[in-house]
């Protein structure tokens, strides 16, 4: 009955046993990846990033950037498998295919039913996809598809098929009917083996296994193995828990070890012979306890696809938490007595038994509470071979799981032996009020007495070479106490008068055996001679002045400190002494209780504000991974953004540089680096080569973005490091930004033309003005010229004036003398008229014949025209030199006039009177008239013209 007991309940105390350490479990929620509750697969890429096969489509994650992508007809993705070629398989409801990256790194779908005949189109959910050498196989209840070189091979299960997968290079698929199978020759064959399989019951992974041993999980009958002999169950006592738990699938965390993802108990961890190393579940941190999925990445670490959620377990971490009985106190002391570890809380005192492994976090093991610690628990000692407790109601010994009080009058903090022998037979403990003395008598510490005068709390103390006594409180300042040889003691208090920065914030410790303080600014130490405090140049140089919280020296003669909030060490393993941080541990150090235990290179503990944590600083220092930085998106920002680059397949990868229009004002730069876990250890350094050639200050930014860049070529790079100096290879991503359509080389060929044509126009303009110019000074001298010659003119105009006026005046002058002249002759006839007259009236009234013959010889002698005639040549000469020879050419023209009607003519030209005419020519007026109408008629002057007209005519052509 007690072996059946035994057996029965074996497994459960077995799973009772977890390992008191456990890496960090990141819970990513639906909120948090936005997509559907439950991951049915997940896989890896060259490049780090994750796909997740999840309800809404597939889901990639690059260590901080979520990407959903839909197929057509927006089934659920229940399988995904990554080709060498870098193709990503999926398969949906009635719908298989892969994303592949397209010319702008996007993830592009192409569909494969479109190779698949009509009658096996309708083939329900594809549940398994292996991409082996140049085939795909994709799995459904009913049928297995292969693709190869876009052709298809419909594969039907006898009964129906539950399994497809890969192992050591040969693809295995199993059916209900016919059982395991492996493809050969083009061809399901049945594995001619002893085959213990059950029926009904799904496999749902296959691994390889040492000695040429094969694992097989199935959903409800747990493990079985797969050799050359045939296919056993495995008959360890665990497997009941697996069978219980229900396996759905499967992965390798090493060569050693499996993990096992079931439906309701989480995970669990096994090596080959199926004990458990260790299990996680919603205690250990996951979300839910049925995980749909499990999936190794490149790092060791674990990736759950849950039913609702995605789950990563940082599992090749170095750093483990402890959380005593799950109780979430305050880690403030930690100590290894009697191969156990003890571990004092906000709550209380832990301890647990330790195995003998070198990571003591791997040991499994329940924590028990030990009795009588409830409370703050300060600080673990051990002297004289006794586990000392100092706790917030007194000191204790621990002694057979409890505390047993030593001294219950005031809290206790700290406990110091005050000799190196062996057993020491006093020590002294710093408490709430001071300091006290304990003596050990008889294998016990009995309380002594308290230093006189000294009452502040004595969290930090020191003692140092000379037995001196020192104490440091953060708000008050460093105390010295010396005990003199008459047994008093003299107390020095030392503030920033003597030497400290500051009279606040400073901790004394032991550290290379020197009584050391950190500060705000740095580490400093006692200059005996002095009598003050100096800074110690060594750690200025390394760490500068940055302010010091905690200070612990290793081993190793590793110095571990703490700043602000951050863990480092200077670790002196190397030629010259290096500084590493950690900032997994930023923000979970407990602070102002700062603690750490360092037992040796791979077991540090230290405390934290929720339990402890644990760091196996070899495999920190070992476990570094490649470090490779992504650029993952490249997006042109404004009112509407424009997608450069989706962050799929290689940067620039067909070598065709983006050309951005100039109008877009903001151009953002996404990266990232797929170090999953290590994201706190990450900074980045970038630059846009062409805008600024300089790197710029490591960040934890994974973006950046440019504003109004001038036209150019860009080349934007990007490095990461990690917290151990280590850098990765810049990546690049080149862009041209083209100029404004009036800064285009066309528009500055038309610029040119415009130019040119204006230095064209402009040179034609300057010339044609020149010539004008010329033209105006030709005309200006032309018309300067014109004016000298008009002036000349003018100057002999008025000559030719005064000269015509002289003529003038002479014409007028003679034809005023011709006038005088013609009316002379007028006169002398009238007179001539009147005499002949009067002498014929004389005549007539004389009878006296002498008279009358007298006067008849009187008469005839004033009636001769001789000197008349005479009178006529000498005004017809004068008449024609005043008239410009009018006779003369009257006469020229008209050959046939009479000289009686040259004389008409010139007294017409002298524009005299009908009257004036007929006295000068001795007619009567009526003869004149008659005169002139002969005259008309025979010079055949036009009715329309006068006489006088013509005969100016004739004057101004001569």
């Amino acid at each position: 009955m007690k072996k059946i007991l035994i057996i029965l309940f074996f497994p459960l105390f077995s799973f009772g046993q977890n390992t008191i350490g456990f890496p960090d479990v990141i819970n990513y929620t639906k909120q948090s990846y936005n997509a559907g509750l439950q991951n049915w697969d997940i896989k890896q890429d060259k490049n780090g990033i994750m796909y997740f096969a999840n309800n809404e489509g597939l889901l990639t994650f690059d260590g901080t950037y979520w990407n959903l992508f839909a197929l057509p007809n927006k089934t659920i993705v229940r399988s995904v498998a990554v080709a060498e070629n870098g193709k990503i398989y999926v398969g949906g409801q009635d719908e298989l295919g892969y994303f592949y990256p397209s010319v702008n790194g996007q993830l592009a779908y192409h569909s494969l039913t479109k190779f698949i005949p009509q009658k096996d189109k309708s083939f329900g959910d594809v549940w398994d996809i292996v991409a082996i050498k140049n085939d795909v196989f994709f799995r459904s209840i009913n049928k297995i598809f292969r693709f190869c070189n876009e052709s298809v091979a419909v594969f039907n299960a006898n009964s129906e098929w539950t399994f497809l997968g890969e192992c050591k290079g040969k693809l295995y698929a199993h059916d209900y009917k016919t059982g395991l199978l492996s493809f050969e020759n083009n061809n399901w064959n049945t594995l001619m083996v002893r085959n213990n399989l059950p029926i009904n019951d799904p496999i749902t992974s296959i691994l390889p296994m040492q000695n040429d041993r094969i694992l097989i999980s199935t959903l409800k009958n747990g493990l079985y193995s797969l050799t050359s002999s045939g296919i056993t169950k495995f008959t360890a006592p665990n497997n009941q828990i697996f069978e219980n738990q229900r396996i759905y699938a499967a992965t390798k965390v090493n060569e050693n070890w499996i993990a096992l993802a079931t439906t309701s108990g989480g995970i669990y961890i096994i090596d080959s012979s199926e004990n458990i190393i260790q299990s996680f579940s919603i205690k250990e941190g996951l979300q839910n306890n049925n995980v749909l999925s499990i999936f190794s990445d490149k790092q060791s670490n674990l990736w759950l696809g849950l039913d609702n959620g995605i789950d990563l377990i940082v599992y090749n971490s170095a750093i483990k938490r402890i959380n005593p009985m799950l109780q979430d106190g305050s880690g403030y002391t930690s100590i290894i007595y009697n191969n156990s570890l003890y571990m004092g809380t906000s709550n209380g005192l832990y301890s647990v038994p330790l195995q003998s492994n070198i990571d003591l976090s791997f040991s499994k093991g329940n924590f028990a509470f030990v009795n009588n610690t409830k409370g703050q628990t300060w600080g673990l000692s051990i002297i004289n071979n006794q586990l000392l407790l100092g706790h917030h109601e007194g000191a204790f010994v621990v002694k057979n799981n409890a505390a047993i009080p030593i001294n219950a009058d005031r809290g206790t903090w700290n406990f110091l032996p005050l000799s190196s022998t062996f057993p020491t037979p006093k020590m002294i403990t710093g408490n709430y009020k001071g300091l006290s003395y304990y003596n050990y008598v008889n294998g016990d510490f009995k309380q002594a007495e308290s230093v006189a005068d000294f009452d502040e709390s004595s969290r930090f103390v020191a003692i140092d070479e000379h037995d001196n006594i020192w104490v440091s409180h953060p708000y008050h300042g460093v105390y010295k106490i010396v005990k003199k040889t008459d047994g008093t003691t003299s107390k020095t208090i030392y503030t920033n008068t003597k030497g400290l920065p500051s009279a606040l914030n400073n901790h004394i410790y032991k550290l290379r055996n020197e009584v050391v303080v950190a500060t705000e600014k740095g580490i400093y130490k006692y200059n005996y001679e002095k009598d003050d405090f100096e800074p110690i140049e060594f750690y200025k140089k390394i760490l500068g002045e940055q302010s010091i919280r905690y200070l612990k020296e290793d081993f190793s003669g590793n110095v571990w400190f703490i700043h602000d909030k951050s863990l480092g060490v200077i670790d002196f393993s190397n030629k010259l002494p290096t500084v590493i941080y950690f900032p997994e541990l930023n923000n979970k150090i407990l602070s102002g209780f700062e603690f750490i235990y360092p037992i040796d290179s791979t077991n540090i503990f230290l405390g934290g504000e929720k339990g402890f944590y644990h760091l196996n600083y070899n495999k920190y220092k070992k476990n570094i991974p490649i470090l490779k930085v992504q650029i993952r998106n490249v997006r042109l920002t404004d009112k509407k953004d424009s997608l450069l680059f989706g962050g799929y397949g290689e940067e620039n990868e067909t070598k065709i540089v983006p050309k951005i229009s100039y109008g877009w004002k903001a151009i953002r730069f996404e990266f990232s680096s797929s170090l999953y876990g290590y994201e706190s250890n990450l900074e980045y350094s970038f630059r846009l080569k062409g805008f600024d050639d300089n790197w710029s200050e490591w960040t934890k930014r994974t973006e950046k973005e440019y504003t109004n860049l001038a036209a150019g070529k860009y080349t934007f790079e990007v490095k990461v490091r990690n917290n151990l100096g280590n850098e990765s290879q810049p990546v690049a991503y080149i862009i041209e930004v083209l100029p404004a359509w009036y800064n285009t080389i066309l528009a500055k060929i038309f610029y040119l033309l415009i130019i040119v044509t204006a230095i064209y126009l402009f040179d034609k303009n300057q010339k044609k003005k020149f010539k004008l110019q010329l033209e105006k000074q030709k005309k200006e001298q032309e018309k300067q010229l014109y004016i000298l010659e008009l002036e000349k003119g003018k100057a002999t105009s008025e000559v030719i004036t005064l000269q015509n006026e002289k003529l003038e005046a002479d014409i007028d002058f003679k034809n005023s003398e011709l006038a005088s002249s013609a009316m002379h002759l007028v006169k002398k006839g009238e007179l001539l008229s009147k005499i002949k007259g009067e002498l014929s009236h004389i005549m007539r009234a004389y009878d006296n014949p002498q008279a009358a013959a007298e006067i008849k010889k009187l008469l005839k002698s004033l009636g001769e025209d001789e000197n008349i005639d005479k009178e006529w040549e000498a005004f017809s000469v004068h008449f024609d030199r005043v008239h410009n020879d009018f006779l003369t050419a009257l006469k020229e023209k008209h050959p046939n006039v009479t000289p009686t009607e040259l004389k008409l003519s010139a007294y017409l030209n002298m524009n005299l009177s009908t009257k004036e005419i007929a006295q000068l020519m001795n007619i009567s007026v009526r003869g004149v008239e008659i005169s002139r109408y002969r005259l008309r008629k025979k010079l055949e002057i036009p009715s329309e013209m006068s006489l006088f007209d013509y005969m100016m005519i004739i004057q101004a052509k001569k």
